[in-house]
């Protein structure tokens, strides 16, 4: 058994990722495909993704790929996380991943209309919302939220969540319903009624939107298509890394690796980790590179065990509930943050020291990226300790 060690991941994650110099991509659909997918729980992290992997990238390349070209579809799946998916690989989430979160959000739903005396038939009160939702939307009509609210109006329910605690709050069900039929494929996010840094979607038929009815595969070959794409992206991880990310159990990542006929390889911390069969050969390293990624960019987001990129800043760059904010990097390891001024100007957030090369070079990024976003700001509900000061 061979060993990867940290520097080969870091090499791998250069690589692999579009970050080093002579390793980018040409179009936002080369960028999902190389990442697996891109998150997109923030509005504006697929486009700044994009622009840190795509030289002389443009906002509108990513509109033209979600609602033009249609190559790229949005799409809740892994760890009830909306993402950008490649469209082939789409089919093996609805099949897997999206259906897993699918029951669950079904089940809270249910519970959340019994709970608040709505309904004691709550699988009757989801199955009319259903029927009446697919029907207003079987033209092909896209609609916001608040559109399908006014026109199906018995999905226009208001509920209190969390009654009487702290975090008590308003919630309407047809959002909720909305989550359970994008979730099975039956209705999708389609254009954006807002700008590139607030998502305000319009809801649509999923065959309408494709033009197809997705042919679903069963659970293990969806699961073992994502997970293999994963192995290439992120590989090596851990058994616990993909099952973490993948949001399933580890019977699923196991039947997956073996099905796979995935290697075992030996991790610098004495982990065993996997990689695909065709690609266990060390991977060269591509030179110095820096880069800035947006909140929850899918590199930072791609290991749950991540001290071998992180080091001791996991509880700088992340928030309390784990989510990445900002990062600056410096040759496969988050070195720091950045931030925008009241004007727009990008800022530097070093949680350590770097040389002074590099530092500059990050300077010229931080640069090269407030010219990018001229005066826009992009906010983020995720910030990170580090991005707070």
């Amino acid at each position: 058994m061979r060993t990867v060690g940290d520097d080969e991941r870091r090499a791998r994650m250069a690589v692999r990722h579009g970050l080093a110099p002579g390793t980018r991509f040409g179009s936002a659909e080369e960028v999902a495909r190389a990442l697996t997918v891109l998150h997109a729980t923030e509005p504006g992290t697929p486009y700044l993704s994009a622009w840190a992997r795509v030289p002389g990238f443009v906002r509108g390349e990513v509109e033209r790929a979600l609602e033009v070209d249609r190559t790229l579809v949005k799409q809740l799946a892994m760890r009830r996380t909306l993402f950008v998916f490649p469209r082939d690989l789409l089919p093996h989430a609805l099949g897997s991943a999206a259906a897993r979160v699918a029951v669950t959000e079904r089940q809270k739903l249910a519970k959340d209309l019994v709970d608040a005396g709505v309904t004691d038939d709550p699988d009757a009160w989801i199955e009319r919302g259903r029927e009446a939702t697919m029907a207003r939307l079987a033209g092909g009509d896209e609609l916001t939220a608040q559109e399908l609210r006014a026109d199906v109006p018995d999905i226009d329910v208001t509920i209190v969540s969390s009654p009487g605690k702290r975090y008590e709050a308003k919630v309407n069900l047809a959002g909720r319903l909305l989550t359970v039929l994008g979730a099975e494929g039956l209705v999708v996010r389609g254009s954006n009624s807002s700008h590139w840094r607030v998502s305000k979607p319009r809801w649509t038929s999923m065959a309408a939107w494709l033009g197809e009815v997705p042919v679903l595969p069963g659970a293990d070959e969806g699961y073992r298509e994502i997970i293999g794409r994963w192995l290439w992206t992120f590989g090596p991880g851990t058994v616990e890394d993909i099952r973490w990310w993948l949001g399933g159990t580890k019977a699923a990542v196991r039947t997956a690796l073996a099905d796979l006929s995935a290697v075992e390889v030996k991790l610098e911390g004495g982990d065993s980790g996997w990689l695909l069969p065709h690609d266990v050969d060390p991977v060269p390293d591509p030179g110095p590179w820096v880069a800035l990624l947006p909140v929850l960019d899918a590199t930072v987001m791609g290991w749950k065990q991540r001290e071998w990129y992180l080091g001791p800043h996991a509880e700088r760059l992340f928030d309390t509930a784990g989510n990445a904010g900002t990062t600056a990097w410096v040759n496969g390891r988050a070195v720091g943050a950045w931030v925008q001024d009241e004007a727009g100007r990008v800022e530097l957030r070093m949680v350590e020291g770097v040389p002074t090369g590099a530092r500059q070079a990050l300077l010229a990024e931080a640069d090269r990226l407030t010219d990018w976003l001229d005066g826009e700001r992009v906010g983020t509900v995720y910030p990170s300790p580090a991005m707070r000061g």
